[in-house]
């Protein structure tokens, strides 16, 4: 999959210009915290939850080859089929071998940010695979020739005006108003119901894979994960290694986090566990079952000081609370993975040097680590990234010298008060009009959506000094 993150800066900008988009995204910014903050106060001591699966996944992850090899025991037993990839290329030909064994030709597909990683629909869509989104936000997109712009709502940049004309354009059905969101998702699901019917092979993800009992959960509010991993005869499910937990009580205990954290639900309208193929005294189900395990860097991860990221479960509330996020949304960060998570995960299973601009996308507020239900210290880690990222020179020289010329001056505090002292009250003057600065050199990056604002006089120190003075007379 095509990786856009060095072009950050100029998508970010284009992103800025849209202001339809831009004011739909304010107004997700303001919701969805606050459904958030909201949910985890009804929980009760939510902290103490968060507390514990950090916990739970710092075990586990401490022990990840013991618990890797559990799992696949017990799955094996229930008699799934396990693979492992090394990468993105491998898991797609594993997918692709199985789906060419078995003849297949249409595939129903639930939403699975690893499959998005990997490219799975185009490489299948190249071995002449018909695949279907079937969750709607996904469904959307994938109609739209678009990507996801958010990790939990794929078309959250849609308006309905877009979705209603998308729908009119590429379902053949004729004269329809469809002016109501309600018209929108039966029409949706309508459409969507002979791909279930049909499909030969079900893909859907996993929130978590269970090491005790080898099953895997699934969280959706569709229930189209459902269909996908019982109607078709064959299911794969794809996820990565660190999704395992020891236990089911863990996997209920992120579930918990996770619902909260991701739609502000007490719980989301579906969790499912999925154990195997259909056994001979059931009646549905598919008729077997392969769960694929990537790595994809995610053992160098482990092996690095950003281990941390790998404790993530995908909830997007550091998206909604991260104020570059709100500002241009998912798409000017070029790849999957989106805000704050996305401006770590990103660089790590990429290079720095192909995303560097990402770790930068911060104001360094701190909003991302107070709500990450994992505890995640992504303010820290994206600073770790940035210091990786100046030791190995990546950033322009520009910035590089400014920031050296900068630090010289720090270094010498006399030079440095004479200097603001000087400055400070001259720029007072010149900016005694509003919209004085709305250019500058070198700052138009800040210039062209707001004013510089103006300095209101003297420097802090002086007007301390001043205070003082004033105190002591």
């Amino acid at each position: 999959m095509k990786v856009a993150s060095p072009d950050f800066m100029e998508q970010a900008s284009a992103a800025l210009r849209d202001s339809d988009k831009v004011e739909r995204r304010d107004l997700l910014g303001l919701f969805l915290p606050l459904a958030r903050d909201a949910a985890a106060e009804r929980y009760g001591d939510f902290d103490a939850l968060r507390a514990h699966m950090k916990r739970v996944r710092s075990h586990t992850m401490e022990h990840l080859d013991h618990y890797l090899g559990q799992f696949e025991e017990t799955a094996l037993r229930n008699g799934n089929q396990v693979h492992y990839a090394g990468n993105g290329d491998e898991m797609n030909n594993i997918v692709l071998d199985i789906c060419q064994q078995h003849g297949a030709r249409r595939i129903a597909k639930g939403k699975s940010m690893v499959t998005e990683e990997t490219g799975l629909n185009e490489h299948l869509q190249l071995g002449g695979f018909d695949v279907t989104e079937t969750d709607l936000g996904e469904y959307i997109i994938q109609q739209a020739g678009e990507t996801p712009s958010h990790i939990v709502g794929p078309a959250l940049h849609k308006s309905l005006a877009e979705i209603r004309q998308l729908f009119l354009e590429k379902h053949s059905l004729g004269e329809r108003a469809l002016e109501q969101v309600t018209d929108i998702v039966t029409e949706a699901r309508s459409v969507l119901r002979d791909h279930f019917l049909k499909a030969d092979i079900g893909i859907i993800g996993a929130n978590a894979l269970v090491a005790e009992s080898g099953t895997s959960m699934l969280v959706t509010n569709e229930g189209n994960g459902d269909l996908c991993a019982n109607l078709p005869p064959v299911l794969i499910i794809c996820t990565t290694l660190e999704r395992i937990l020891p236990r089911a009580e863990d996997a209920m205990a992120l579930q918990r986090l996770l619902v909260r954290s991701a739609t502000g639900q007490p719980q989301t309208c579906y969790t499912s566990f999925y154990s195997g193929p259909r056994r001979e005294d059931e009646i549905d189900g598919p008729l077997e079952t392969h769960i694929v395990l990537l790595d994809n860097k995610r053992s160098d991860i482990l092996a690095s000081d950003y281990r941390e990221i790998l404790d993530c479960i995908r909830c997007g509330a550091c998206l909604n609370a991260c104020p570059i996020y709100v500002g241009v949304g998912g798409h000017a960060y070029g790849w999957v993975y989106p805000g704050p998570m996305g401006s770590v995960l990103t660089p790590l299973l990429t290079s720095l040097e192909e995303s560097n601009a990402l770790p930068n996308a911060c104001t360094s507020c701190g909003r991302c680590a107070e709500i990450c239900p994992a505890n995640i210290p992504l303010p820290d880690l994206l600073r770790d990234l940035r210091h990786e990222e100046t030791l190995r020179k990546l950033s322009p020289i520009r910035w590089r010298r400014g920031l050296r010329v900068h630090a010289w001056l720090l270094g010498k505090p006399r030079l440095y008060h004479q200097l603001t002292g000087f400055l400070m009250p001259l720029l007072a003057w010149l900016g005694r009009r509003r919209g004085a600065f709305h250019t500058l050199p070198f700052a138009g990056g800040w210039t062209g959506h707001r004013d510089f604002p103006a300095p209101q006089g003297g420097t802090f120190m002086k007007r301390y000094q001043a205070a003082q003075r004033r105190k002591k007379a």
